[in-house]
């Protein structure tokens, strides 16, 4: 008896550690944050093996310089690992390959 107390116990403790690390790696809302001194007009996000540049994930809309907006980057593929993309209205262009999404929560544009 007092084995097998002791086994269900140990599951239960295991358990326990084990469901924050599963829970925390499928969060993959990250807050886009655009510190710049212009509007940001299109943003892209793509998993790093995704043959082009997904959807402009702004849509119609823009992020104006100090802004931010939060995104979720969960596209049922399980991908960590992004590149992303983002125009301004100045015509520059930033692109900054592999962010982790799954162990960041803020992006910065500076």
């Amino acid at each position: 008896m007092l084995k097998r107390s002791m086994v269900i116990g140990m599951v239960a403790l295991a358990m326990w550690f084990l469901t924050p690390l599963h829970a925390s790696a499928e969060n993959r809302w990250v807050t886009i944050h655009n510190n710049t001194g212009y509007d940001m007009i299109t943003f892209h996000g793509s998993h790093r093996d995704a043959p082009d540049w997904e959807e402009d994930i702004l849509g119609s809309g823009i992020l104006r310089a100090g802004q931010s907006v939060n995104i979720n980057f969960d596209d049922g593929t399980g991908y960590c690992i992004f590149d992303f993309r983002a125009k301004f209205e100045d015509g520059e262009i930033l692109v900054k390959k592999n962010v982790n999404i799954c162990q960041i929560a803020d992006f910065y544009y500076n």
